[in-house]
């Protein structure tokens, strides 16, 4: 077997297993691992765990030059719960769909999307293109309406007292919910698992004819909301009633394509008809009687094994209250993906084990995630990284199929944050401004920053406030000038000499930083090794009589950017020349 160079990361370890154990299982065939998404309303960046995980493992495995499929499940066959709140295009008229296959559901107004189902598949389906995650998706109100697990579904009906054996080994009375104070959006953590069917799925107990792991959809209403009466094995007929609208009807289940089985028998049924080998699941599959703990007793009435693979730790994000609530207040892949280039979204994964939570940062944090990146990058290039966070790094820029697409001149995203505040969508300007940040070697457009441009340009209009937004003033304040003691017109006077000769960014963070130096008798250049303490403090004072000058508040961005953006003439004026 080829080993992977890459022996220090979790990736790696779990793809030695996941390889080992299909040829235990399958020898010959391809490794198939496993992730299942419902779309049944936002899927967000909780649930991108759910495909990211197996994904590294699946692209490890075919790097090794193995063959590997990567199953995506779409659960859009499980039943419509309940009407999403803020979703735009959707008000309490959804709730008469309550009950029926997400697929039979209407996708929201203005959609352009034939279903619920659909509409929000679409968006998770155009996030993963451009993550590079490559995926076989099913559709299991394909696989359901087809036929395609009628003998499985038949098997269930079987056996359906030791499923029901099995089930009663966990069945306990619930306790009464407890309402819970909701979090902030920006300390909510987001459920991975969230949607895969697990949740508020009954087990298929209810019922005077006794337990039956199988449930029609209406044949008038479509709604699950039915009850099995009697079911002849030998001829397969079925019997239900529909609790909503009273109808009733029997069938022959070996000819019947309009019900599924329940989650907990869905999942497991699942494992052991695609031979799925790793499947990871989220922390609330971890106690007594959840879908996956369960599923691993049930599989075996199906002839097969329990996928191996880990629980994984909840996604948490930072920096939401600017997040429209159209969406459904969660954010999704899409979401992140406006504000951060794929190979950033991709290393926030690749990095941290499954069993490690971590969050998403859609605020200022953003900005230094982006510098942490940078560094890494740039020690990668130098052959002075880690072995993990080259192997991170690795998994982050590239797949078994090629590089990502990438920024060619990747400048610092906390730059063009505050280039395109500053310009407020004015091409020109920024462009301007980028190419004095290094007047040796101009960008030529803007072509040459982007994607990386476009995404601190959506950050500062998606989710700055506008009252941290940067508007450079109109007029010099003239009270303000006329007020300064000798000391603050001197320090303009220091920096408005040396304009000209420092008009970069190089120049212009020398310049800004030295004027304090050289009015406390030191040099510009001089190390803070070689100074004393206080001059920190005048350099702080200096930078908020600038800020005050130049945009009317105490800061703003990076000075050297910002005097940039302004224009030197522009500059000149507001100081009071």
């Amino acid at each position: 077997m080829a080993q992977s160079t890459e022996t220090t990361d979790w990736v790696s370890r779990f793809a030695d297993e996941v390889i080992e154990e299909s040829e235990r299982r399958a020898p010959g065939k391809p490794v198939v691992v496993a992730s299942g998404l419902s779309p049944s309303g936002p899927i967000h960046l909780g649930n991108l765990r759910e495909v990211m995980t197996p994904h590294l493992v699946a692209d490890e495995i075919r790097r090794r030059g193995l063959q590997v499929r990567h199953l995506i499940s779409w659960d859009d066959y499980d039943r419509y719960r309940k009407v999403p709140a803020g979703i735009a295009g959707v008000d309490e008229s959804w709730a008469e769909h309550i009950g029926k296959p997400l697929t039979s559901v209407p996708a929201p107004k203005g959609s352009s999307y034939p279903n619920w189902a659909e509409h929000f598949k679409a968006a998770m389906v155009a996030a993963l293109a451009e993550l590079g995650v490559e995926f076989d998706g099913i559709s299991q109100t394909a696989q359901y309406t087809a036929g395609t697990y009628r003998e499985q579904i038949l098997h269930a009906m079987k056996h359906r007292a030791d499923i029901d054996a099995i089930l009663a080994q966990y069945r306990t009375k619930k306790a009464p919910a407890k309402k819970q104070q909701q979090k902030p959006l920006d300390e909510a953590e987001l459920e991975a698992a969230e949607g895969s069917g697990a949740a508020g799925e009954d087990d298929g107990s209810s019922g005077a004819g006794g337990y039956f792991p199988y449930k029609p959809f209406c044949g008038n209403c479509e709604k699950d909301l039915t009850t099995v009466t009697s079911y002849d094995d030998a001829t397969t007929e079925l019997s239900y009633t529909c609790n909503e609208c009273g109808f009733a009807e029997t069938v022959r289940l070996n000819e019947f394509n309009r019900g599924k089985l329940v989650w907990k028998v869905d999942w497991p049924m699942r494992w052991a008809y695609e031979g799925v080998v790793f499947e990871p699941s989220g922390v609330d599959h971890s106690s007594p009687g959840s879908s996956f703990q369960v599923g691993g007793q049930i599989v075996g009435i199906f002839g097969g094994k329990q996928p191996i693979g880990p629980m994984y730790a909840f996604v948490g994000i930072s920096g939401m209250a600017k997040m429209s609530s159209s969406r459904g207040g969660v954010p999704t892949p899409g979401d992140a993906l406006q504000i951060m280039e794929p190979q950033i979204l991709r290393w926030l994964y690749a990095r941290r084990r499954p069993n490690q939570s971590f969050k998403i940062a859609f605020d200022q944090e953003i900005q230094r995630l982006y510098d942490e990146w940078d560094k890494l990058d740039a020690k990668v290039a130098e052959g002075a990284a880690l072995p993990a966070d080259v192997a991170a790094h690795s998994r982050a820029v590239r797949t078994a199929g090629g590089e990502l697409p990438r920024t060619a001149r990747p400048l610092p995203y906390r730059t063009l944050a505050s280039v395109a505040d500053i310009t407020a969508g004015h091409a020109d300007q920024a462009l301007r401004i980028l190419s004095e940040l290094d007047p040796s070697d101009p960008p030529a457009s803007l072509d040459e920053v982007r994607p990386r441009y476009d995404k601190a340009e959506a950050w500062i209009n998606t989710h700055v406030p506008a009252d941290q937004r940067t508007i450079v003033r109109d007029e010099p304040d003239a009270e303000l000038l006329k007020s300064l003691d000798e000391a603050s017109r001197e320090s303009l006077r220091l920096l408005l000499a040396g304009l000209a000769e420092n008009w970069s960014l190089d120049g212009l963070t020398h310049l800004v930083y030295g004027v304090p130096k050289v009015q406390a008798g030191f040099a510009a250049d001089a190390t803070p090794k070689e100074l004393p303490a206080e001059i920190k403090t005048a350099q702080r004072t200096f930078f908020a009589l600038l800020y005050h000058l130049l945009v009317g508040r105490d800061t703003g961005p990076r000075l050297p950017t910002l005097l940039l953006a302004v224009g030197q003439e522009r500059v000149r004026s507001l100081l009071g020349e």
